[in-house]
């Protein structure tokens, strides 16, 4: 049943986020031990919130002895050492090795590096799946084609033939009005997401995001300062009025969503809904970035259209990666809107990396041109829809509950209330089985009886192994 969120939650939300935005500031060391904090009046007019607000979370930012209260004074930061009351001046500081002027975090990322047998947490797909062979084959063509390929620099826009081919893709597949100069690509999805947040996001501004949502995303917002305001995904979309309700409430930003075969549930919004959405953005002025990373990955039929379809105004900015069931080396992603969008996108990708390499940019080209493509993705869909049904059989006699995607790498899993995710996962990879929780994906931090599973990345036989084992893990922590 579909939930409103309640004022009293959004309120909770709220007062969470500035403790969070107080913290972060802190952890840069933006705020140092006895540093005095802003006043509740000023903090509240800076981020344009209720004092109580503020109130509360200073409250608990002093309960937790983040900050500590001088009588008639405010509120300052309270050392990291509990022993140490005074602030450190002379040698002893400026001795200590220097800090990080940011505090960066990416949970999927921690995760990605734990060495294990059963890899179930990365959404990639199996390299023996992909084209090795004939990628290697248009290498050596791409070289005689370029040879001096080497010893240049792409444009920060990207490749202009690539960009050209590509537009030409779109306007056929989604039948829109494009040119060559309102795309820009990046060195993959993830990239295309650091710099429009870059852009578009102050400290505190109000966006909304899926709920359960990419983890990276959240991470990279967060880092930015960025209020999170969750709109609940369900296998048949949105909750339209709620979203509504939040639009007109916070006046967001921005609205980041992957409506196509969703990570990390696999849904995907209908049609109905997608005319919809970029009318609401359009009336409440709130950009819509819609990430599309696995829109060729469908089991049946093709999905919907993306939003950028039904754009007009410009309000979607659309992001198409291509490379993961090519080479996910190679990193290419597209980045598609307007003007007004892509102009500052071009600034910020020169200052970030001064352009995606060229010579992953012409092998994807070459690849992207040929007849082999397609035969490709046609053998690679059924490769993973007949993995996805191993990992279904596999998991049938857990007593777990998920909604069969459609489409994409993953699966998204409720397990019983009375697992604790917490042991679970470090059995798990004591065991060399990994997932991802689904805390990490919410943005609120409490789904913690959601898990993540990806039957895109290892064989058949360790994916019936893995899953066996994951379940007979499980059944140790009822």
């Amino acid at each position: 049943m579909k939930r409103a969120m309640r004022p009293a939650e959004n309120g909770k939300l709220l007062f969470k986020q500035v403790y969070d935005y107080v913290i972060s500031r802190i952890e840069r060391q933006e705020w140092k031990a006895h540093h005095k904090l802003p006043s509740i009046r000023l903090l509240a007019q800076e981020l344009r919130v209720h004092r109580l607000t503020v109130y509360r979370a200073y409250q608990m930012l002093k309960q937790n002895g983040k900050v500590y209260v001088k009588e008639k004074s405010g509120y300052y930061v309270c050392p990291s050492d509990p022993e140490q009351t005074l602030p450190e001046y002379g040698e002893h500081s400026e001795n200590r090795p220097i800090a990080a002027s940011g505090f960066l975090k990416n949970d999927l990322s921690e995760i990605h590096q734990v060495p294990v047998i059963y890899q179930f947490s990365q959404a990639l797909i199996d390299p023996n799946l992909l084209p090795n062979l004939f990628l290697s084959e248009y290498v050596k063509k791409v070289f005689d084609s370029y040879p001096k390929l080497l010893g240049t620099y792409s444009t920060v826009q990207g490749d202009e033939e690539l960009r050209d081919v590509l537009t030409r893709y779109m306007v056929r597949q989604l039948r829109v009005q494009l040119t060559a100069s309102e795309m820009l690509i990046t060195t993959g999805g993830q990239q295309a997401i650091d710099l429009l947040s870059r852009i578009f996001i102050r400290p505190m501004d109000a966006i909304l995001v899926e709920r359960p949502t990419y983890s990276a995303a959240l991470d990279i917002f967060r880092q930015q300062g960025a209020r999170l305001l969750p709109v609940d995904i369900y296998p048949d979309g949105y909750d339209l009025e709620n979203l509504e309700l939040l639009m007109k409430q916070y006046k967001p930003r921005l609205f980041y969503m992957n409506p196509t075969f969703h990570n990390p549930t696999g849904y995907t919004v209908p049609s109905a809904q997608r005319k919809q959405l970029v009318e609401l953005a359009e009336r409440y002025r709130c950009l819509i970035i819609e990430d599309d990373a696995f829109h060729d990955m469908y089991f049946d039929k093709p999905p919907p259209m993306p939003l950028f379809a039904y754009d007009t105004e410009g309000w979607v900015v659309y992001l198409r990666s291509f490379s993961k069931y090519i080479a996910p080396g190679l990193r290419i992603c597209s980045v598609i809107g307007r003007r007004f969008v892509i102009e500052p996108l071009i600034t910020a990708k020169s200052l970030a990396d001064n352009g995606t390499p060229c010579v992953n940019q012409k092998i994807f080209l070459h690849y992207f041109g040929s007849e082999r493509l397609q035969q490709h993705l046609e053998k690679l869909r059924i490769a993973l829809q007949v993995r996805r049904d191993i990992m279904e059989q596999e998991l049938t006699a857990a007593g777990w509950s998920w909604v069969t995607p459609q489409g994409g790498l993953n699966l998204w899993l409720k397990l019983p209330d009375s697992i604790s995710l917490e042991k679970f996962f470090v059995e798990s990879i004591r065991q060399s089985v990994s997932f991802v929780p689904g805390v990490i994906c919410d943005p609120l931090r409490e789904m913690h009886s959601w898990i993540r599973l990806s039957y895109s990345f290892v064989n058949e036989a360790l994916l019936r192994e893995g899953t066996r084992r994951l379940v007979d893990i499980a059944k140790r922590y009822k």
